[in-house]
C-alpha cells in the first residue's frame, strides 16, 4: 500500500520514501549549500532526488534531466532551510503530541489507523522516523507562512463589493477547476531585456507542451512555483480565486488543455486544466455544530493543550455535558457562553481542518480532538441541511476567495524576497 502524505494544516509538499528510493541513497558528508546559519548537505539533495524520481516513476511520468532536477531540488531545500530558520528564530516548534495528531490525520485520509499506516510504510522499506521529521518540518514551514503571509492579508468591504459585482465574482457558483501551473519569475520592475528573455523561455515551454512534452516534467525542470516538484499541481480552484484573465483562459480550456503564457505581478504563467466539477447548483450544505477550543499560550504548551483537550473528550464520552464543559473550558469567546454552539455554518466558512472534520463526522457524534491554526478542538455535529445561497454566504465566499487569491500571489512574492535576502553559497564538486 502506498500513501501520498499530506500535513494536518494543508501541508502542500508531502513526502513518499519507497524502499527503492532509499536503496538509491548513499550517505554523503559534503556541504551542497550554505544558507545563512544552516547548511544543506549533499546527502539531503540525493535523498530528496530519489524521492522525486520515485514519484515520477509511480505516476509513469518521465523525469527531467538530472542536472535540472538537482537544481530544482537544491533550490527547494534552500527555501525550506530559510523558512525553518525563520521558524526557529520566532520560537515556532512542533511537539510530539501535535506531530502525532498530524500523523493520525494523514492515516485517516488514507483510510487506515496510525498503526496500519506505520506498518504499511515499514513494509515498503520506509523509515517512519524520517517521515515524522519531514512532517514536522512542513508543519513549521506552514506556521511561518501563516504568520508572515496569511495573517497579514486584509480584505476590505469595498474589495468584496467590487468582487461580487465583477465578472469573476459572478463565477463563484460556477465550476471548480483542478489546475497545474508552470511559473517563470519576472519582477514588475524587470527591464525590457529581462522581459524579452523570460518571455522567450515561456514561449519555448508552451511550444514543447503543444508538441506533446509532458507538463509534469517541464514543471519539475523549469517552473519556479512552490509545487514544481509535484508537477506544478495547485489542486482545486474556483474561477473566482484566479486573476480575471487567468479565469477566462482556463474557462475556455478543455480538460487536458493548457493556456498560452500569461503575465502576472509574480511572473509569467502557463496553466493546465486537469479536471473540472460542479457549477450547476445553488444549494449548499450547512452544519449545525458546537465545539470546544483549547489554545496553547505562554503558560500552556502545545502538548499540554492537546492533553487537556483529550481529557475533555474522555469526560464527554463518559457522560458529562458538552455544553457545561464548553462554558467552563472553551477559549472561543464567541461561543463558550452558548455551550460552544456555532449555529449553522458552511465548510468553506471554517478553516480547512475544521471543515474536513465537520463534514466527515456523523450527526450526534463527537469528533476526536484535532488541531487547527487556532488551537485544539472537539466538535459535535447536531444537524445538517441544504439551503439556498444567501447574501451573507456570498459575501463570506467572496472574502475567502479573495483572501486565498491574495495568499497565493503574496506567498510567491514573499518566497522570492526571502530567497534574495538570504545569504546562500552553493558549493560545487
Amino acid at each position: 500500500m502506498h500513501f501520498k502524505l499530506m500535513t494536518a494544516l494543508s501541508l502542500c509538499a508531502g513526502i513518499f520514501l519507497s524502499s527503492t528510493a532509499q536503496a538509491a541513497v548513499e550517505p554523503l558528508d559534503r556541504v551542497a549549500a550554505i544558507v545563512d546559519n544552516d547548511v544543506v548537505m549533499a546527502s539531503q539533495v540525493e535523498e530528496r532526488m530519489a524521492t522525486v524520481r520515485q514519484q515520477f516513476a509511480q505516476n509513469n511520468t518521465p523525469a527531467p534531466a538530472e542536472s535540472e532536477l538537482r537544481s530544482q531540488v537544491l533550490d527547494r531545500l534552500i527555501l525550506e532551510s530559510i523558512q525553518l530558520q525563520m521558524g526557529e528564530r520566532a520560537g515556532i516548534s512542533i511537539d510530539d503530541a501535535s506531530l502525532d495528531q498530524a500523523v493520525q490525520q494523514i492515516a485517516a485520509r488514507n483510510g487506515v489507523t496510525p498503526e496500519q499506516f506505520r506498518e504499511a510504510l515499514t513494509r515498503d522499506g520506509v523509515n517512519f522516523n524520517q517521515v515524522r521529521e519531514q512532517i514536522r518540518r512542513e508543519m513549521i514551514i506552514n506556521r511561518v507562512r501563516q504568520r508572515r503571509v496569511r495573517d497579514n492579508i486584509q480584505v476590505t468591504d469595498q474589495e468584496v463589493r467590487n468582487f461580487l459585482n465583477s465578472e469573476v465574482g459572478k463565477y463563484q457558483t460556477s465550476a471548480d477547476y483542478r489546475l497545474a501551473m508552470i511559473v517563470l519569475p519576472l519582477a514588475e520592475s524587470a527591464s525590457p531585456g529581462e522581459v524579452e528573455k523570460v518571455g522567450r523561455a515561456a514561449n519555448d515551454i508552451y511550444r514543447q507542451l503543444q508538441s506533446g512534452t509532458d507538463f509534469n516534467t517541464l514543471a519539475a525542470s523549469r517552473s519556479a512555483g512552490d509545487t514544481a516538484l509535484e508537477g506544478g499541481e495547485l489542486g482545486w480552484r474556483k474561477a473566482a480565486q484566479l486573476p480575471p484573465a487567468f479565469a477566462r483562459a482556463v474557462d475556455a480550456l478543455e480538460v487536458g488543455g493548457v493556456t498560452q503564457p500569461m503575465r502576472s505581478p509574480a511572473g509569467i504563467h502557463i496553466l493546465k486544466l486537469l479536471d473540472r466539477r460542479g457549477g450547476e447548483g445553488q444549494m449548499v450544505e450547512e452544519f449545525h455544530v458546537r465545539h470546544i477550543l483549547i489554545k496553547p499560550s505562554e503558560i500552556r504548551s502545545e502538548g499540554e493543550a492537546a492533553q487537556l483537550t483529550q481529557r475533555l473528550y474522555d469526560r464527554i464520552r463518559a457522560g458529562e455535558s458538552f455544553a457545561a464543559l464548553a462554558k467552563a473550558y472553551s477559549e472561543d469567546p464567541g461561543t463558550a457562553l452558548n455551550g460552544g454552539d456555532l449555529d449553522w455554518v458552511t465548510p468553506d466558512a471554517m478553516t480547512p481542518e475544521f471543515g474536513e472534520v465537520m463534514t466527515t463526522t456523523p450527526e450526534n457524534t463527537l469528533s476526536r480532538p484535532f488541531q487547527t491554526q487556532y488551537g485544539w478542538h472537539i466538535l459535535e455535529v447536531l444537524g445538517t441541511r441544504s439551503v439556498d445561497m444567501t447574501d451573507d454566504m456570498r459575501e463570506q465566499q467572496a472574502i475567502n476567495l479573495i483572501r486565498s487569491r491574495k495568499y497565493e500571489e503574496e506567498l510567491q512574492t514573499w518566497l522570492l524576497q526571502i530567497r534574495d535576502e538570504a545569504y546562500v553559497e552553493i558549493k560545487n564538486g
